[in-house]
């Protein structure tokens, strides 16, 4: 049957700004792809440009605009992974392909795909790259609201150790990870290893560029993330990590994601489930994931001044499956 394709560049505020290793944002963009068949059967899905790679929203429309002739006359999932390389553009269809057979079929995601109904489940929630006491501010605030899992964003080596003891002072009780964006050396990852571990550190995400950590090692967990990137991830993935942070956008969308979640069970690697700072459209499929991972950090909706209409559903620290409506329910 043949489909209508509609995509669309969103822009939706940022509550305050997000800031990392790499820089500062007030706005997160997202693509939007559409897809209706004859029989007034549509499905959504929604992914971010990843910068990182290179990515922009005019790149990822182009590698849809690519792709258009294809999906309107009906290339499936499977077909994308051969049609479309991995990123923002393939995830984006991906779940627009899932939502729209559980319209057709009248059937969830959840059940098309054999995977559990998603359940309410805890997410991580973020601390931005800030000062030390700016950091431990936004840290106290999480723990009187009662985060049982806070992840902080480092990568400016100088003042990182300050960070990390500044935000265990302010959430004590907490259970705490972070995330470097590649932001440091070698010989900072000496210094500050130490540091993680006095504070308890229970993961630490991607500190060293990709391609500059063959050997890496450290006092406390390693969990990649840009290391974790194209056709084979695992092929190339260093021995010294534990554990993968699997993202959607960068994966290229559940289907794919499905596979390296078993890849990543198959060589006894622990997942960490990570989202972009983006709508709950985006993040809807990949709470289909969560029951697989040791770690969840799906607050990128909760990130937003706004989300849309309707959402996930956050309470606290804790992350529901939207009410019908949002994607994926038939």
């Amino acid at each position: 049957m043949a489909l209508r394709v509609h995509r669309a560049v969103e822009r939706w505020p940022i509550r305050g700004s997000f800031t990392i290793a790499r820089g500062r944002r007030a706005v997160a963009e997202t693509v939007v792809v559409t897809l209706r068949d004859a029989a007034g059967n549509s499905g959504r899905g929604e992914a971010v440009p990843y910068g990182r790679y290179g990515e922009t929203p005019a790149s990822v429309l182009a590698a849809l605009d690519a792709v258009t002739p294809a999906l309107a006359e009906g290339a499936g999932r499977d077909a994308l992974m051969s049609l479309m390389p991995a990123g923002a553009a393939r995830a984006a269809a991906d779940a627009a392909l899932w939502d729209l057979e559980a319209h057709r079929t009248g059937r969830p995601v959840w059940s098309l795909a054999s995977l559990p109904e998603p359940q309410p489940v805890a997410t991580a929630r973020t601390v931005s790259l800030d000062t030390p006491d700016a950091m431990a501010a936004s840290a106290r605030a999480l723990a009187r609201d009662g985060a049982p899992l806070v992840k902080l964003k480092l990568g400016r080596p100088t003042d990182d150790a300050d960070r990390l003891r500044a935000v265990r002072a302010a959430a004590p009780g907490a259970r705490l990870v972070a995330d470097v964006n590649e932001g440091w050396q070698a010989a900072d990852l000496a210094r500050l290893g130490p540091v993680c571990a006095e504070v308890g550190l229970e993961l630490l995400e991607q500190p060293l560029p990709a391609g500059a950590d063959a050997r890496i090692a450290a006092p406390v967990p390693l969990c990649a993330d840009e290391s974790l990137h194209g056709h084979d991830p695992f092929d190339a993935l260093p021995p010294g990590y534990g554990a993968v942070n699997l993202k959607l956008d960068k994966a290229g969308g559940l289907t794919r994601a499905l596979a390296l979640a078993d890849t990543a069970a198959a060589r006894g690697l622990d997942l960490f489930l990570g989202c972009m700072v983006a709508t709950s459209l985006a993040l809807a499929p990949a709470l289909l994931l969560a029951h697989r991972a040791r770690w969840v950090d799906l607050d990128g909706a909760w990130l937003l001044s706004r989300d849309r209409a309707p959402g996930l559903r956050y309470s606290g620290s804790v992350v529901a499956p939207a009410a019908p409506g949002l994607w994926g329910d038939g």
